[in-house]
């Protein structure tokens, strides 16, 4: 063999073995990507297949409405609905005139600017630009295929539109949150708003507590198409249909909430009040009649706020210390226990040392030797001291819990507060005998309305209630019974606690809130505004707690003004508003009086 057929067999074993090394890793290089294409972007893969030969559609579940009703009448009012309404988009290049057809739907629309005069030429110059300057712009867009022109417009309004004939204009209808009834109560029912991915929710109220219950449960509907988008009759199809969200009946009564209500905001604007919170229970059920606040908003356009702050309820929110509204609280369990009776007397000399304090009474005055049922007469400070050393400050304590204070109440509502009356805990005795006439612990107006209640109500507690029926979608309706919550008095002693409180509106500082012919329970509360440092000067809130007719109660009722401006006493401002609505309901209830006028 010579050597060039050496050499050339060489040649060639040396090509074989690099086409085999060659082809080795091409091997390689395609079954570690058929791995990574079927094994760690199969989903991704997958997922585009689909997007390409599926139809897959997210069904909207209808939510929930709510409804309250008149006393006496079965007829239902619906208070939250759903309202169709539309989104109305424009494809620019098919507008002629897109000025004038700006104008014509700003004029529908009522939009800023709608009633410039149109010009042959350039629009006028004005200081700032309107809405109708937007739309202008947006309609002259001739190189856009797609423009929005207005949301939330109503079917009447889209109907105006659309019969102005403007090519290129569109829409698409999509449920809205309505609240028909003007002015129930925004912080009662909350409102329905968007989250930041554009899914809808309840927030505050009703609205945001019962969420999950009136949204319902969203469906999907699923089927396989061809390359141009439709759908493959043979193909796989899957649909989850939509459930639809529940209804719901409150314990509101339409007229109470409005007629109350009403007057509450009056009587705000009228003492020049920061703000005001009013709540009246049915005392046998726990059934809340009426609850609002005062400012209050439109649910309809709840984003028209100065502060979002006014979406909060007042009366369950914003605890506050209460005053001497709270003395009858004290009182009761002094009387329950034992401790003392109405006509267990007292020496007021004005003022009385507690630690390192002096407490004195509101008047500055001393008033000599008083029965208990003075002291609620007279609103006395050193009385209540006295009655809270009586029966000491552990039953004092005790009592504060059984009525329910420093807990949440239970009521069915999105952001409800459990005030404060943890300064009972220290040792220090001051902080008893201020809890004593209702300072330095914080309640919510709520709280009060249900203590006097179960005082009205035979000593029994019991649980706030603000639904009346949750109605199902597959039309099971579960009816909310009352729920006593304790027996915290014993019916002696409320009969007692009513008696007293009738003397305070009979003969003390209640006078303004009696009502002619009948005999109302209550009290008036001033008390001072915490702030850093001590209480605030020239700053008070103004309450007045009560019940009637004391035979047959048939309301409890609380009334709070914040800083009221007018007026400096509760009895000048809270007790005349209590007044006013206690007299509309005895005659919206048709009670008969129980005394002569």
């Amino acid at each position: 063999m010579s050597y060039g057929e050496r050499g050339g067999r060489g040649t060639i074993g040396w090509r074989m073995k690099a086409l085999r090394i060659a082809c080795a890793t091409g091997f390689c290089i395609i079954a570690l990507r058929l791995f990574f294409l079927q094994g760690v972007q199969a989903a991704w893969y997958r997922t585009q297949s689909e997007s390409q030969h599926a139809i897959s559609e997210l069904l909207d579940a209808d939510r929930g409405s709510i409804y309250v009703k008149d006393y006496g009448d079965d007829t239902e009012y619906t208070v939250a609905t759903n309202q169709q309404r539309a989104f109305i988009f424009v494809d620019p290049r098919k507008i002629l005139e897109p000025k004038n057809n700006a104008f014509a739907i700003a004029k529908v629309l009522q939009l800023d600017g709608w009633d410039k005069i149109v010009a042959e030429g350039d629009l006028p110059e004005v200081p700032e630009v309107t809405t109708t300057d937007v739309l202008i712009e947006r309609l002259s867009k001739t190189d856009d295929a797609w423009e929005p022109v207005a949301r939330d417009v109503t079917q009447d309004a889209l109907a105006q539109i659309l019969a102005l004939k403007i090519p290129g204009i569109d829409y698409l209808l999509q449920g809205d949150r309505e609240y028909p009834e003007e002015d129930f109560g925004g912080q009662v029912l909350g409102f329905v708003g968007s989250d930041d991915s554009g899914a809808k929710h309840g927030y505050y109220g009703v609205e945001g507590y019962f969420d999950d219950f009136l949204a319902g449960r969203a469906g999907t509907s699923y089927a396989e198409s061809d390359a141009t988008g439709r759908w493959i009759g043979v193909g796989v199809r899957s649909l989850t249909p939509a459930v639809d969200g529940g209804d719901i009946l409150l314990t509101i009564d339409r007229t109470v909430q409005y007629m109350a209500c009403k007057m509450l905001a009056e009587g705000v604007s009228k003492f020049q009040a920061d703000s005001g919170a009013l709540v009246i229970v049915e005392p046998q059920t726990g059934r809340i009649l009426a609850m609002c606040g005062a400012p209050d908003f439109d649910p309809n356009d709840y984003g028209n706020v100065d502060d979002g702050i006014v979406y909060n309820n007042n009366a369950i929110f914003t605890p506050y210390e209460p005053g001497s509204i709270f003395k009858p609280i004290t009182m009761a369990a002094a009387v329950d226990v034992g401790a003392l009776s109405p006509n267990t007397t007292f020496e007021d000399t004005g003022s009385v040392q507690v630690d390192d304090y002096t407490i004195r009474n509101s008047d500055l005055k001393s008033h000599g030797l008083v029965t208990m049922t003075d002291v609620l007469d007279e609103s006395l400070n050193t009385g209540m001291v006295w009655v809270m050393r009586k029966m000491g400050r552990d039953v004092l304590q005790d009592y504060i819990l059984r009525f329910g204070f420093g807990t949440l109440s239970g009521i069915e509502l999105s952001t409800e507060a459990p005030g404060d009356v943890t300064t009972l805990n220290e040792s220090a005795e001051v902080y008893a005998a201020t809890a004593s006439f209702g300072q330095g612990i914080t309640v919510t107006p709520l709280q009060i309305a249900m203590a006097y209640a179960a005082i009205a109500n035979g000593g029994t507690l019991m649980q706030p209630q603000i639904v009346s029926e949750m109605r199902y979608p597959d039309g099971t309706v579960e009816e909310r019974v009352p729920k006593a919550v304790r027996q915290v008095l014993t019916s002696k002693t409320a009969t007692t606690l009513g008696a007293m409180l009738v003397s305070v509106v009979e003969n003390g500082h209640g006078k303004r809130a009696g009502v002619s012919g009948y005999y109302i329970a209550g009290k008036t509360g001033t008390a001072q505004v915490a702030g850093r440092g001590g209480y605030l000067s020239g700053v008070s809130n103004g309450s007045f707690a009560g019940f009637g007719p004391v035979g047959n109660p048939r309301f409890a009722m609380v009334v709070k003004l914040e800083n009221p401006k007018t007026v400096e006493w509760a009895e000048s401002s809270a007790a005349p508003i209590f007044g006013e609505i206690a007299d509309f309901l005895v005659d919206y209830y048709g009670i008969a009086p129980e005394r002569p006028n």
